[in-house]
């Protein structure tokens, strides 16, 4: 499996960001379930961002509410954090872009692929930057990881077993009821993102479902990522009384193989055939500090982009072949 160094230049989280003046940033929406904590990260940035306003159908204590339309009229506007219905979520980024903003954009991105295809490349040729909200692509144990795929650590990769699960309440089960790709293409998009950031787009997708619960809801899915020498099994189960705790990401490869569990836990179970820099040959464990707030690195990378510091490592060709196998692996794309 040739790896994908293209995709996999992330770069370290850059903490120490400076801009000469504080951008200027705004949030359409508070419909999606990461709302708050996206206004939270970006508020907490106080030396980077200064948050105008917000729209949607409530606001934020000390953030002013407005119109969409007051929004992308205040002068300077550099960035909009879409943050709505995933159903309205393509259509607003791209209102955005065409205002000539730089967009986060929470994920999935959108229910119809034309559409997201259309957006991301739009902004790509406006020279835009549409950030998708895939956190886990700045968690410090996924940038150890791709690390150590781009640098060899593990070999060629033979198998990546991902698991992003939870046990859904009413409410949760309700929304991801009515999407068509159920729980899958609503929350294991953020596997399939950190799958293909280490292979690529995969030459086959088989997706199954098989529901836990009598209400029809795609409940318990699994997909499986097909490649030349590899393949990946995502999982995700909102049926799982224990799924937060479950949640893993495991990598391997013929020199090695790299474990995340919990998830954004930041503990690594690592085991390489040789010593690589400060890791020892054989097994073992340890901890990475992880940030509190799980979204505040994304922001960080998006002022550095927006103040012409780096382009954003995953380009609109990653962007849009993950949206593909997302629709593919719960079972939307026959």
């Amino acid at each position: 499996m040739k790896r994908r160094s293209f995709l996999l230049a992330c770069g370290s989280t850059v903490f120490g960001a400076s801009a000469s003046s504080r951008l200027r940033i705004g949030q359409i929406g508070t419909e999606h379930a990461h709302a708050g904590g996206k206004m939270a990260a970006m508020r907490s940035l106080t030396e980077l961002w200064e948050v105008v306003g917000v729209t949607g159908p409530k606001g934020y204590d000390g953030v002013k509410l407005m119109s969409v339309d007051e929004l992308l009229a205040v002068p300077n506007l550099k960035a909009v954090a879409v943050e709505t219905t995933i159903e309205a979520s393509c259509e607003m980024a791209r209102r955005c872009i065409e205002a000539g903003k730089h967009v986060h954009l929470d994920k999935p991105g959108a229910l119809n692929h034309a559409e997201f295809k259309s957006m991301r490349l739009e902004a790509e040729k406006r020279g835009l930057t549409a950030q998708m909200g895939y956190m886990l692509r700045y968690n410090p144990a996924f940038e150890l990881l791709f690390k150590a795929v781009r640098e060899g650590w593990l070999g060629e990769i033979t198998e990546i077993d991902a698991a992003m699960g939870k046990l859904a309440d009413p409410g949760t089960r309700k929304k991801i009821g009515e999407l068509e790709g159920g729980g899958l293409f609503e929350l294991g998009c953020h596997i399939i993102d950190a799958t293909m950031t280490i292979l690529g787009k995969p030459v086959a997708v088989t997706p199954f479902s098989t529901p836990v619960g009598s209400d029809g809801v795609k409940d318990n899915q699994m997909a499986v990522l097909q490649y030349p020498q590899a393949t990946a099994v995502i999982r995700c189960n909102h049926a799982d009384p224990f799924g937060g705790q479950r949640r893993r990401f495991n990598v391997t490869g013929t020199e090695g193989t790299f474990e995340i569990v919990p998830l954004e836990s930041g503990k690594v179970n690592l085991s390489i055939t040789k010593a690589r820099g400060a890791y020892k040959k054989g097994a073992q464990s340890f901890q990475l500090e992880v940030p509190k707030d799980r979204y505040a690195a994304e922001f960080v990378d998006l002022a550095e982009i927006v103040n012409g510091g780096k382009k954003l490592a995953w380009d609109a060709a990653h962007d849009i072949a993950v949206h593909e196998t997302v629709l593919r692996a719960s079972g939307v794309w026959k």
